[in-house]
């Protein structure tokens, strides 16, 4: 976007401000963390403005806040404190249900299981699940809007539930 005066950013800010405190904050559980990472989102697109894509300001300020938090979840990752005896790992610092569901089932199981799912869900579930990546970035990768791969990998992993279930895995995701 050519040029983008400081009202066309307040504008781009008003609009997208709940979109991006949203996003953050699903992805770390932390109002204050989230209200933290929504002002880093909006500092860092404002002195990247003039990289904004035209027409998909709304896809690359999503992408900029799961990438904040991602980085604030893994600094904080990182610098956890786990005591002698503590086993118990602080809220908010546990690994993703979707890496547990991994350790669990053994990846070759997901790995096939994702295979056999019909699409859109096969495409969705290996961006997320196998590759790591948001359903923010999952998105932009496919060019679908990001509550169809909200609610595609919902239901993807709905289905790779039942076919966890049914080859004897129970428990899994």
């Amino acid at each position: 976007m050519a040029s983008m005066t400081n009202e066309q950013f307040s504008g781009l800010v008003l609009q997208y401000e709940r979109l991006v405190y949203t996003i953050c904050f699903q992805l770390v559980r932390d109002a204050s963390a989230a209200e933290d990472l929504t002002q880093d989102t909006f500092l860092s697109a404002y002195i990247h403005r003039e990289g904004i894509p035209q027409g998909y300001e709304r896809q690359w300020l999503g992408r900029i806040a799961a990438n904040k938090a991602k980085d604030h979840l893994q600094s904080a990752w990182n610098r956890r404190t786990v005591l002698p005896g503590d086993q118990e790992l602080a809220r908010g610092l546990a690994p993703p249900a979707e890496e547990v569901a991994l350790w669990k089932s053994g990846a070759a199981e997901v790995r096939a299981a994702i295979g056999n799912l019909k699409e859109p869900y096969r495409q969705v579930c290996r961006l997320c699940l196998l590759e790591e990546q948001s359903p923010e970035e999952a998105a932009l990768a496919l060019g679908r809007p990001v509550k169809t791969v909200y609610t595609q990998l919902t239901r993807g992993k709905r289905l790779l539930r039942e076919a966890l279930e049914r080859s004897g895995k129970h428990g899994i995701l």
